[in-house]
């Protein structure tokens, strides 16, 4: 029997729910904050620093010299030059700058995770699928899978990354736990078309980004592995572990 637990949380508004003070917790927002912390780093960001509101993103990005970036409800924040695409963050742009980051589900987590005192916080997505499950498995720690959900509203494809996690790395854990299996069985069913699966449940988050003309970013943040390295909170940033 395994010695270590896994738990899901299915929305920020369950976190209280769970104890994490000896748990690494994994913040998982699909589309996109989490892919796009992936790929920033990925492509030579020095780091990302996220942040809980527009204006502590503004004058941050300013004290520090970085890129300021950031949406609310899927568009570009209002005073802020950059967004949430993973594209806009090529190496020829990105590589070596701190990206200073806020959106309206991902970074609200994370400052909650850290508030309740997890004493390990990474990021997971699509993009870096398998850093995650190999860091996971190589710890010592209890793990909560944290989705951002959408205002706290349960969505499709911060579960279903959940339940990519749990597929991979069950036999390591205990899982006694019915929103795990929830995860990994809309995981299963959605199969390889992670995208038709979005679209043929009507999942209220690819309506959304569709609308904005997003379908590529979409087919990005749900395609494993295309920024495989792993986010890791340190002091009061994100950089590669």
């Amino acid at each position: 029997m395994a010695s270590r637990n896994l738990y899901t949380c299915l929305s920020p508004a369950l976190l209280d729910l769970y104890d994490i003070s000896n748990s690494v917790v994994v913040i998982i927002d699909v589309l996109r904050a989490t892919s796009t912390i992936a790929t920033a780093l990925h492509n030579g960001a020095s780091s990302v620093i996220p942040v809980a509101t527009v204006q502590q993103c503004i004058e941050l990005g300013e004290s520090v010299g970085g890129i300021t970036a950031g949406e609310r409800d899927g568009k570009v924040a209002e005073g802020l030059t950059y967004g949430n695409s993973p594209f806009e963050y090529p190496r020829s742009f990105i590589e070596n700058k701190v990206l200073v980051l806020t959106t309206t589900n991902g970074t609200k987590l994370l400052h909650m995770a850290l508030d309740r005192g997890a004493p390990e916080i990474i990021t997971g997505s699509f993009p870096n699928l398998s850093a995650v499950c190999e860091h996971l498995i190589a710890s010592d720690k209890d793990v909560l899978l944290g989705c951002a959900a959408w205002k706290d509203r349960v969505n499709l494809e911060d579960t279903m990354f959940a339940g990519a996690v749990i597929s991979t790395i069950k036999s390591h854990f205990n899982i006694l736990c019915d929103s795990s299996a929830i995860a990994e069985n809309i995981y299963l069913e959605a199969g390889e078309d992670r995208f038709g699966f979005m679209k043929n449940r009507n999942a209220t988050h690819y309506h959304r980004l569709m609308k904005y003309g997003l379908e590529k970013d979409i087919r990005y943040c749900l395609t494993a592995d295309g920024a495989n390295v792993l986010p890791i909170f340190k002091g009061d940033r994100l950089v590669i572990a």
